[in-house]
C-alpha cells in the first residue's frame, strides 16, 4: 500500500515536472530579472539622492505619528520668554544672570546648562560653585552677522564649555545632532563637545558613567554603544559626516520636559524639588531674541535652539540610564536586498494575477504592508527604506504586466493564425467528406495491442475510450524515468487518399500547435509531444488523475448544494478565462471532459480540439455535426450551426451548473417559448443570486449571456 502511494506520488511529481520547466523560465524571465533590473535601477537613482528627500519626508511623518512618550522627569526648563524681557531687558544683564544661577544653586540641581552667549561676562557665576555650570560658545553665528563664530565667558574653564552649533539637511530641517567636533586651533571657541552632549556627559558622571572612545567613530557611556553616522547611513546617501553625529530622536515637543519662566524663578514662584538633582537647561524661547530651525516637529514653525539642545541632552541619558533604544539602520547591502525583496514581491503579483485592476488592488494592499511593516519597526526605533521599495514593487509589477500583456498578446496573434488555419482545414474537410468517395474511405482500425511501441517510446496499456474519431489510450513513457503514465490519443483520418491527408495533416498539427499554448495552464493537461506514424495522428497528453465531474452530479450523485455549485464555477471559469484570453473556444465543455484531479482536487479541463471532424458522420449525425462539435444538452444553438462564439463555453459551463443543483439532465431541460431560455428554477433551491448568474449564462441568445469567463467571477465573487 505504502509503495503504491509512493510510486503515485513519483509519477504524479514527474507529470508536473515538464510543465515547471516552462513556468520556471517564463519566472526567471519574467520576474527575477525583471526585479534584478528594477533594483539596480532604483538604487542607482537612489544614490544619486533623488529619492532622499522623499524618504525624510517619510521619517518625519513617522516620528510624528508616534505614540506619545513620558515627559523627561530629569530635565527643567528656565526660559526667557517675552514677558520676561519687557522686565529684564535684551540683553539680559550680567546681575540677572548671576542671581538666576544663584537662585537655582540654592535648590541643588545636578547640573546647570546656559544657553545665552556671555563671552563679554567676566564675572559669570562670580562666588558659586562652576563644576556643575555649563555655558556656551559657537563655531560660527546665526545671529552675530559678521561675526565668525562667539567666544565662551572668558572666566569659564573649557570643561564646562560646549558649542551650540546645529546642522540641517538640504531641506533646512535638523534631523542630526553633532555631539563632538574638532576646532581650530586659532579659534577661542575649543571645545570639542557639543553643548547637550556637555550637559548629558556631566549629567552622567555624577553617577559614575563614564565617557569612553572605543574607536574612532563610535563612543561609548557606560555600557550603551552609541554608532554615530557615516556617509551612508539609512536612507542618507553622499552626508557629510564629519565628526560624531546621531539621529536626533524627538520627543513630541508638547510632551517633553517641565517649563517655568525666569521672573518665575527670580520671584519665587517655583517648586525647589523640580529643580533639586535635575538637569536644568536655560535659554530663550522668545522669537524677538532666540534662535529658532526647522523640525519634523515644527514645520512650518521653528523651534527654539534650546529645545531642540534639550531633546539631545535627555536622548542621550534616556539611553544611558532608561534603555531608551536609538535609532538604528541597515547596512547598504541589507537594504539592497530589501528593496529586491519588495520588486520580487511586485514582480510576482503581477505574474500571479495577470490583471490590471486585481494588481491594482493587490498592489495597494501590498505597498499599505510596506508602510505598515516600516512603521513597526521605525516603532522598534528602525529606520527602514520605504521610498525604494515601494517605487521597485510598483515598477516590478508594471514591467512583468507589460512584459506578460505583451507575450499574451503574440501569443494570441501566433493562435488567430492557427485557428485560420484550422478553420480553413475544417472547410476544406467538410468538403471532401460530403463527396461520400466510398473508394476512400476505411474502416475502422481495431485498438492497438499492448506490445507495440509507438515511435519507439509509449507502450499501450489500456484503452481508455473508443469514438468515430480514433481512440484513447494509457501509455507508459518507456523514455523517462520510472516510466510515467501518459495519455496517447489516436486520431484516425476517414480518408488515406492524398488530398485528404494534407488537409488533414494541416489541422492536426494546428491543433497541436494549440494545445501545446494551453497545457501551459496547470487546468489543463500538457502536450507532450504529437507525430504522425502509418497515416494516423497521435497526440500525447499528460495524465490527469481522478475521477470525472459527471460522477459528482446528477445521475450518478444526488442534487447538489449551491455552495458546492458556485466553486465548481469558479474553478472551470479561471481556466476558461485563460482559454478566452488567447481567443480559443473549448466547444465540448460537459461533466465528462472534466476531471478531478486526485493529487491537489482541482478540476482539471481537457479533450480541447476539432481533430475529430477528420471522421465524416455517423448515421445518428446531421450534415452539420461536421462542422459543429459539441454535446446536445450543453452546447447552444449557435454552436450547432457552426458557428461557437466564447459564450458558448459559459452556456455550456451554466448548464453543468443548473444540472447539478436540479438534478435534471440538460436534454430534459424545457425552453421557454417566448425567449428560447431553458426553465429551471422551479425545480432547484437556490439564492436570486445565483439563480440571476446562472440565468445570464445559458440566455437562448448568444449577445444576452455573459461575454467573458472573467465577467461571471466577478459576479461570483460578490455572492457572500
Amino acid at each position: 500500500m505504502i509503495t503504491e502511494l509512493l510510486q503515485k506520488l513519483f509519477v504524479a511529481s514527474k507529470k508536473d515536472q515538464r510543465k515547471n520547466e516552462t513556468t520556471t523560465k517564463g519566472w526567471l524571465q519574467s520576474v527575477v530579472l525583471t526585479s534584478l533590473g528594477v533594483t539596480a535601477i532604483v538604487l542607482g537613482v537612489r544614490e544619486l539622492k533623488w529619492l532622499q528627500s522623499w524618504e525624510l519626508s517619510a521619517y518625519d511623518q513617522m516620528l510624528r505619528l508616534r505614540p506619545l512618550e513620558a515627559p523627561d522627569q530629569r530635565i527643567l526648563l528656565v526660559t526667557v520668554t517675552e514677558d520676561d524681557i519687557q522686565q529684564e531687558q535684551w540683553p539680559l544683564s550680567n546681575s540677572t544672570i548671576n542671581r538666576l544661577l544663584a537662585k537655582l544653586q540654592s535648590y541643588q540641581p545636578r547640573i546647570i546648562g546656559l544657553d545665552i552667549y556671555r563671552s563679554m561676562q567676566k564675572n559669570l557665576d562670580a562666588g558659586l560653585m562652576r563644576d556643575n555650570i555649563i555655558s556656551v560658545c559657537a563655531f560660527s553665528s546665526i545671529a552675530n552677522i559678521g561675526n565668525t563664530e562667539i567666544p565662551p565667558p572668558p572666566n569659564f574653564p573649557e570643561d564646562n564649555v560646549g558649542f551650540t552649533d546645529l546642522i540641517s539637511d538640504e531641506d533646512h530641517i535638523v534631523r542630526r545632532s553633532l555631539l563632538f567636533a574638532r576646532s581650530h586651533r586659532d579659534k577661542k571657541c575649543k571645545t570639542r563637545f557639543s553643548f547637550a552632549s556637555q550637559l548629558a556627559i556631566k549629567y552622567l558622571e555624577k553617577q559614575s558613567i563614564q565617557l569612553r572612545f572605543p574607536n574612532q567613530h563610535d563612543f561609548q557611556l557606560g555600557k550603551t554603544f552609541f554608532r554615530t553616522l557615516t556617509d551612508h547611513s539609512g536612507s542618507y546617501e553622499h552626508l557629510d559626516a564629519k565628526g560624531h553625529q546621531i539621529l536626533l530622536d524627538y520627543h513630541d515637543p508638547d510632551h517633553f520636559v517641565k517649563q517655568v519662566t525666569l521672573t518665575q524663578v527670580l520671584t519665587n514662584q517655583i517648586n525647589p524639588n523640580l529643580v533639586k538633582n535635575h538637569l536644568v537647561i536655560i535659554g530663550t524661547t522668545a522669537r524677538s531674541v532666540s534662535l529658532s530651525f526647522y523640525t519634523p516637529y515644527s514645520s512650518p514653525q521653528r523651534m527654539p535652539s534650546l529645545l531642540i539642545h534639550a531633546q539631545v541632552a535627555s536622548q542621550i541619558i534616556s539611553a544611558v540610564l532608561d534603555g531608551r533604544p536609538l535609532i538604528w539602520y541597515w547596512s547598504n547591502w541589507v537594504e539592497a536586498v530589501w528593496v529586491w525583496g519588495w520588486s520580487l514581491a511586485g514582480g510576482v503579483l503581477a505574474w500571479q494575477l495577470r490583471h490590471p485592476l486585481r494588481l491594482g488592488l493587490a498592489g495597494g494592499v501590498m505597498l499599505g504592508g510596506l508602510v505598515g511593516v516600516c512603521y513597526i519597526l521605525f516603532l522598534q526605533a528602525g529606520w527602514v527604506p520605504i521610498i525604494p521599495p515601494a517605487l521597485a514593487l510598483v515598477m516590478t509589477g508594471v514591467s512583468v504586466m507589460g512584459y506578460t500583456t505583451y507575450q499574451t498578446q503574440q501569443q494570441t496573434k501566433v493562435i488567430i493564425l492557427l485557428l485560420e488555419k484550422q478553420q480553413e482545414a475544417i472547410a476544406q474537410l467538410n468538403i471532401l467528406l460530403k463527396e461520400n468517395d466510398l473508394k476512400h474511405l476505411l474502416p475502422h482500425s481495431p485498438p492497438l495491442s499492448a506490445t507495440p511501441l509507438l515511435r519507439g517510446r509509449y507502450k499501450i496499456t489500456s484503452v481508455l475510450g473508443q469514438g468515430g474519431f480514433g481512440c484513447t489510450y494509457l501509455a507508459e513513457d518507456t523514455q523517462r524515468p520510472g516510466n510515467p503514465i501518459c495519455v496517447v490519443k489516436q486520431l484516425m483520418p476517414a480518408r488515406r487518399d492524398t488530398k485528404f491527408l494534407q488537409v488533414a495533416r494541416r489541422l492536426f498539427d494546428a491543433e497541436a500547435e494549440i494545445l501545446e499554448v494551453l497545457g501551459k495552464h496547470h487546468q489543463i493537461p500538457e502536450l507532450l509531444a504529437y507525430f504522425e506514424e502509418n497515416q494516423e495522428f497521435y497526440l500525447v497528453q499528460q495524465y490527469i488523475q481522478g475521477h470525472p465531474l459527471s460522477e459528482e452530479l446528477p445521475p450518478v450523485c444526488g442534487v447538489q448544494n449551491e455552495s458546492f455549485v458556485i466553486d465548481m464555477l469558479k474553478r472551470i471559469l479561471e481556466v476558461l478565462a485563460f482559454v478566452h484570453e488567447h481567443r480559443i473556444i473549448h466547444r465540448d465543455i460537459k461533466p465528462s471532459n472534466i476531471i478531478r484531479c486526485a493529487a491537489d482536487n482541482q478540476l482539471v479541463l481537457i479533450d480541447f480540439g476539432a481533430v475529430k471532424l477528420m471522421q465524416p458522420p455517423t448515421s445518428e449525425q446531421t450534415e452539420l455535426a461536421t462542422i459543429a462539435i459539441g454535446t446536445r444538452g450543453y452546447a447552444p444553438p449557435e454552436q450547432f450551426v457552426g458557428h461557437p462564439r466564447l459564450s458558448s463555453d459559459i452556456y455550456a459551463l451554466g448548464i453543468i451548473g443548473i444540472q447539478a443543483i436540479t438534478g435534471i439532465q440538460p436534454h430534459e431541460l424545457q425552453p421557454n417559448a417566448d425567449t428560447g431560455t431553458v426553465v429551471w428554477r422551479q425545480w432547484a433551491q437556490v439564492s436570486v443570486e445565483l439563480a440571476v448568474i446562472l440565468d445570464k449564462m445559458v440566455r437562448y441568445h448568444f449577445g444576452d449571456r455573459y461575454h467573458s469567463a472573467a465577467a461571471v467571477l466577478q459576479d461570483l465573487n460578490q455572492i457572500a
